[in-house]
């Protein structure tokens, strides 16, 4: 009986040792499922991850894309709007020249204006460029380099943003460069300088002399300054027909409140006579008429 208990005895001891054995399989097994099923997992989202962060990238870089080419529309659109503008001007004060707009996609700038005298002949060439974005430096040398290969005696870069040292208009580095307010003044004095120094240069055909001279006026301060006075003589011109124009409107407007009152504190006393007479007065056409309008 005590060899059979110690045997019973062994026996279980095996059992649960074998159940213990089998249960830390078990377990070490389970671990190391879970293990690969979490690293199967972490691996998944992390391709998806990137799947998404790629995803999410493209479409950043897309509306980016989007925004710059919306931006650009519109600014080509507002520069469009400028240079139709500046052409109507042109076309508007100078129905004998030829002003023609430059193809989009040409080189070159906006508007070429070929400046017509009274007798049919063409003095030169006036080359328009309109900008309506900030304002940038690099304008100029495309400008005069658009003008060199247009052979235009004149560069206009007319920009609604200027820098802070320009009021109105200026010449700098072998343009003229100003605001739209002051488009109408500069082409006319541009063009003005462009037909004398044409009928100058017929003049003097031959004259190595003179044409030198009529070099050196036209790079000179003095035809600047020429330039500068008849801009800002029609400048001020415009000014002083716009202040006219309020003054008589405000003058106009109180002479007819006054006639008004006049008129009605006669047609008032008129009324009053009558009935205190009795309508025994006669009648008075001009009264009679005012009546009748103001019952209209």
């Amino acid at each position: 009986m005590l060899e059979l208990t110690k045997v019973i005895r062994d026996s279980r001891r095996e059992v649960d040792d074998i159940k213990l054995e089998t249960a830390k399989k078990l377990a070490e097994d389970e671990g190391k499922i879970r293990e690969d099923v979490r690293k199967k997992v972490e691996e998944e989202h992390s391709l998806k991850e990137r799947e998404i962060n790629t995803k999410l990238q493209a479409a950043l870089k897309l509306n980016e894309q989007l925004n710059q080419k919306l931006e650009q529309g519109s600014q080509q659109a507002q520069g469009e709007s400028l240079e139709l503008e500046v052409e109507d001007i042109l076309r508007r004060e100078f129905p004998g020249d030829i002003i023609t707009e430059i193809a989009k996609g040409v080189r070159g700038a906006d508007t070429l204006q070929r400046v017509i005298d009274k007798h049919s002949r063409e003095c030169g060439f006036i080359l328009w460029e309109s900008k309506n974005a900030k304002w940038s430096s690099a304008w100029i040398a495309k400008l005069r380099e658009d003008q060199r290969n247009a052979k235009a005696q004149m560069g206009v870069l007319v920009s609604v943003n200027l820098p802070a040292d320009i009021k109105g208009f200026t010449f700098r580095d072998g343009v003229w460069i100003t605001n739209r307010s002051s488009v109408i003044g500069l082409a006319w004095a541009l063009r003005i300088n462009i037909a004398q120094v044409y009928t100058v240069k017929k003049m003097s055909e031959g004259k190595n002399e003179k044409m030198e001279e009529l070099f050196k006026y036209l790079t000179g301060i003095e035809f600047r300054q020429r330039v500068e006075a008849i801009v800002e003589g029609f400048t001020n011109l415009q000014g002083d027909i716009e202040k006219e124009k309020r003054w008589f409107q405000v003058k106009w407007a109180n002479q007819e409140k006054e006639i008004r009152k006049i008129i009605d504190s006669t047609h008032g006393m008129y009324g009053d006579l009558q009935g205190v007479t009795g309508r025994s007065l006669p009648e008075i056409k001009g009264l009679k008429l005012i009546e009748s309008n103001s019952g209209a």
